[in-house]
């Protein structure tokens, strides 16, 4: 889907280079004259800020390494020796704490935009498939970056998550023993975690550049969920995405530097401004906000093993939407049931979150347990059943049709064709 290589360099010095190596024209295919359905909405821009964001968190996480020190008895005085001496040392450390909260906003937005307009459809399964992967990659170097300042909350959370391994039958203390480098949370814990924290925002960075170059193999989805059948469907990348993305990005911008100059702590937590101290536990362990309805559905499970299972297995059944979603519509704009149960379950996710900021103590536990079973129940229960017994509103034939608000005509989608308009 990518547009035809039409870049011809008038430059001698250019035309030679690209006669040689093409960088420019794929640039120009990829990123200028690349067909993009003409309705995309303003959910659309949360994938380039995204990349926006992914590079921030690189240059500062770069700058900030070169003054940290990844020593159990150093880690806390290094990262107040940002804060207080570096020149602007506050602002990159901001910038790079509060950056990972608005990549999570941005990314969740992303995928809660995917769900709701069937991204993840035929034949996009592969760039959903990647998608998921880049999000278990983040929330990996999420884990281990809240970890490095070594207060009271990274130091008893990275003993309580990497803890969750010694469930596994047989192998499972073997593993936390390697994970930890010792036999308890300490020094070399905290260097393996610092050097795969380091090293995973690349390889982030890579499957991203498989997720883009599987986005422009099979063509962006659109709002109506109807592929492009003509070049009236779409328009050129730039200008009309990139203006529109450069707004989102300016306005996410400014919602950003909200938090980082007016409440640069409000998402964090005020116990990881003491030093960690392996004799004294908080009174309430909890993650970052961005992990919250996972650890929800962990504390759920009586069972330790069944706990470590279900928050796992929250994450991986993501994988398989494409195949547990059977109805021949893609968009949910189209499917009045899906949009009734996808809200529902936006508000479970939601209320997952608020439970896993709570103790784990009375009508919090019930409430959990709920809300972790209907979330599974939506995936492997509401969304194959919703293929079979929904009626799905008319689609229109094409997105033009739809832009113009000419689809009153318009066949049935249930039978998943595109039919020709229709009068009366």
């Amino acid at each position: 889907m990518s547009g035809h290589a039409t870049f011809e360099p008038k430059n001698p010095a250019l035309k030679w280079f690209e006669s040689r190596l093409p960088l420019v024209g794929l640039i120009h295919s990829s990123f200028i004259a690349y067909p993009t359905p003409r309705n995309l909405n303003y959910w659309w821009t949360f994938g380039g800020i995204l990349s926006l964001m992914l590079v921030c968190q690189i240059l500062t996480g770069v700058v900030l390494v070169m003054h940290y020190t990844p020593h159990a008895t150093l880690a806390f005085d290094s990262v107040e020796h940002i804060m207080r001496d570096v020149s602007y040392g506050w602002l990159l450390r901001y910038m790079h704490a509060n950056g990972a909260s608005m990549f999570f906003i941005a990314v969740y937005i992303h995928m809660f935009r995917g769900l709701y307009y069937g991204s993840y459809k035929n034949p996009r399964e592969v760039l959903w498939i990647l998608g998921c992967i880049i999000y278990l990659l983040m929330m990996a170097t999420g884990f281990m970056g809240y970890v490095l300042p070594w207060g009271q909350m990274s130091f008893w959370g990275a003993t309580v998550i990497t803890n969750l391994f010694s469930a596994i039958p047989v192998v499972g203390p073997t593993i936390v023993q390697w994970l930890w480098g010792g036999f308890s949370v300490d020094n070399a814990t905290l260097n393996r975690f610092f050097s795969l924290h380091y090293l995973l925002p690349f390889m982030i960075a890579g499957v991203v550049v498989l997720h883009v170059w599987a986005l422009h193999v099979v063509g962006q989805n659109n709002p109506t969920g109807v592929e492009p059948k003509s070049e009236k469907d779409t328009v050129p990348f730039t200008p009309y995405a990139t203006i529109k993305d450069a707004f989102g990005m300016v306005c996410f911008l400014i919602f950003f530097s909200w938090f980082l100059f007016y409440i640069p702590n409000y998402l964090g937590h005020a116990d990881n401004y003491i030093p960690a101290n392996p004799l004294v536990t908080p009174a309430h362990i909890v993650p970052e906000w961005y992990y919250l309805p996972f650890y929800a559905m962990l504390r759920s499970v009586p069972d330790k093993l069944g706990g470590v299972l279900t928050m796992f297995g929250a994450i991986a059944v993501l994988f398989f939407v494409p195949w547990l979603d059977t109805s021949k519509v893609r968009s949910g704009a189209y499917r009045p049931l899906f949009k009734q149960f996808f809200w529902i379950w936006l508000a479970v996710c939601i209320g997952l979150g608020w439970l896993g900021s709570k103790p784990a103590e009375g009508g919090y536990v019930i409430a959990g347990r709920i809300l972790t079973v209907w979330y599974f129940v939506h995936f492997l229960v509401i969304l194959p059943l919703l293929g079979l017994f929904e009626k799905p509103k008319a689609v229109p034939a094409s997105i033009t049709e739809a832009v113009l608000g000419k689809n009153k005509g318009a066949a049935p989608a249930s039978t998943g064709a595109q039919a020709p308009q229709t009068k009366g």
